[in-house]
């Protein structure tokens, strides 16, 4: 008995368009033949897409590079499919090993919950909470047991297991890789099984963990899922993607001077990727920007539409025109009006104590590299002695071009 062929669904110039809304930005589809199939039967079925983004809450906050993902599953609401925003609650206790040399330490479920909480709540400021079904992948993976997770195991090798470049790395190396740091790209596949997957979402570095969720679905006798890689955003350094651990983040919780202030120290070049990635304009708006940049039209003019944009969708339009005022108001060697006022006990106190206290600096030691940069002022004076200690008292400080605080020490 021969298989019925499937329907041939037309390419109208919505699927097209749809296509676009898709590619807008990625580094990699696959395979775009399949979505171009997938996009066209739903458009003549009525018949939403499955998209799935998955996230390990490692961390309890966001920054910009992490909005990436999240701007596009935006965008495959615009266009009306479903959003599944997973989090990895179970994968959390195993520890994604992606891009690493060593065994990454797992979260306990304590951490794990008040991180989700946390990165949810941020994660609506981009999504639509109305229209993002929201699952934990602890309620698939803890009912597997032993005897399911055997079988899952059954169904890859360790050969297929070895492509992977960092695993590869570490085994040629000596590394020690543990055998549960196996199951955690099972594990992710097995969730786009669970949710019956059309399209994940991912990183670049996930490209590994998202085609494992194809071949497992293959091996389940569902349609394999699309797989669409973003690229990392490059941070402030204009080097390094962006990171906490690197200092080059923008938080989308931060301050909406802060933010902007930030967003408007990236480089002229740059700002065309964060262009692309983050706003929510259209691409032939953004592509006639550059030609007027290209014909003598200032950056600097499209930078400001940028960083408002940004700081309106995580704060609002009152909040980025103020912004936009504070920053030519420091521009011209002027000091805000709104610095927040800090009282510290604890005289005397090391200056790089001074400004973490102050909630100025992260660390201490990021205290002591702005002290090296000659970026810490206090009442007006550059800072250069990292041994300074400061007596009881009121001091104006400066970190930087943008953090500012009226600080009273006793």
């Amino acid at each position: 008995m021969t298989a019925k062929p499937e329907p041939q669904y037309p390419l109208t110039p919505e699927v097209m368009a749809a296509l676009e809304v898709t590619k807008r930005g990625c580094d990699e589809l696959l395979v775009e033949a399949d979505w171009l199939k997938k996009l066209a039967r739903s458009q003549a079925t009525g018949l939403p897409l499955r998209i799935k983004l998955g996230l390990d809450p490692t961390a309890p906050d966001i920054h910009l590079g992490h909005t990436v993902v999240l701007n596009k599953l935006r965008q495959m609401q615009d266009l009306g499919h479903t959003v599944i925003f997973l989090i990895g609650d179970f994968t959390s206790m195993i520890g994604d090993p992606s891009g690493r040399n060593a065994t990454r330490p797992p979260l306990t479920p304590e951490e794990i919950k008040v991180n989700a909480e946390t990165y949810y709540r941020q994660a609506s400021l981009v999504l639509d909470p109305k229209k993002t079904e929201v699952r934990y992948n602890s309620e698939w993976c803890d009912p597997l047991g032993a005897r399911g997770m055997i079988q899952l195991a059954a169904k890859y090798t360790v050969a297929q297991m070895l492509e992977r470049d960092d695993f590869t790395k570490r085994y040629r190396g000596g590394i020690p890789i543990s055998v549960h740091e196996f199951l955690y790209p099972l594990m992710q596949g097995y969730d786009s099984v669970a949710l019956k997957s059309d399209l994940e979402l991912g990183g670049t570095d996930q490209k590994f963990n998202l085609l494992v969720g194809r071949e497992l679905q293959r091996e389940y006798g569902q349609e394999p899922q699309c797989i669409l890689t973003m690229p990392l955003l490059v941070g402030l350094d204009g080097v390094e993607k962006m990171s906490k651990s690197k200092g080059n983040y923008i938080g989308i919780s931060e301050p909406a001077s802060e933010m902007f202030g930030k967003l408007m120290s990236i480089s002229d070049d740059l700002m065309w990727d964060y262009f692309t990635l983050l706003s929510f304009r259209p691409m032939a708006e953004i592509d006639l920007m550059k030609q007027e940049v290209a014909a003598g039209r200032n950056p600097r003019d499209c930078k400001v539409l940028l960083g408002q944009e940004i700081v309106t969708r995580f704060h609002s339009e009152a909040a980025a025109e103020k912004a936009l005022e504070d920053f030519n108001h420091r521009a011209k060697g002027g000091i805000p009006d709104d610095i927040p006022e800090i009282t510290l006990s604890g005289s005397p106190m090391g200056v790089a104590n001074f400004l973490k206290a102050a909630g100025l600096v992260p660390s201490t030691s990021e205290a002591n590299r702005n002290i090296e940069q000659s970026g810490v002022r206090i009442d007006g004076s550059v800072i250069s002695d990292k041994a300074l200690k400061l007596e009881a008292g009121k001091y104006l400080v400066q970190v930087g071009k943008r953090r500012f605080a009226k600080v009273t020490l006793s």
